[in-house]
């Protein structure tokens, strides 16, 4: 399995951040926005519609507000042949104000990380504008 792991860092408090990753259902309003159109939520599942109309169904893993992490994996509708998709969002506060994203994401085949890398890279910097627009 080919593990991808990108970080970044945010100018925005630790606890602003994991409001806006641990908010599952607000992805297209708080993270992603142009990104994602939509997000609704059923159950333990997260559906994501992309501009285009493409919809993505993501099983919600885990909301750890101690450890502020956030881990999900995509079962249907991804745009790469991925046969095994599963990925982690960890908050972590690096000094007042300025926060520590890191998001890791596990796939197969193996062949495919380095496209699932240029869609985290591009992801992460954008989470980053919008979050830090937000402030």
């Amino acid at each position: 399995m080919a593990t991808v792991a990108v970080e970044t860092f945010v100018e925005v408090p630790a606890a602003r951040v994991w409001d806006a990753i641990a908010d599952v259902g607000a992805v297209h309003e708080r993270l992603l926005p142009g990104r994602v159109a939509a997000a609704e939520l059923d159950g333990d599942f997260r559906i994501l519609t992309m501009p285009n109309g493409a919809r993505i169904r993501e099983l919600i893993i885990a909301i750890d507000h101690e450890l502020r992490r956030m881990a999900y994996s995509v079962v249907e509708g991804q745009a790469m042949p991925l046969t095994y998709h599963q990925a982690a969002f960890q908050v972590v506060e690096a000094a007042e104000g300025r926060t520590k994203v890191v998001w890791t994401t596990d796939v197969l085949p193996h062949a495919l990380a380095p496209a699932v890398r240029a869609r985290v890279e591009r992801g992460i910097l954008e989470m980053k504008a919008v979050l830090e627009s937000a402030v």
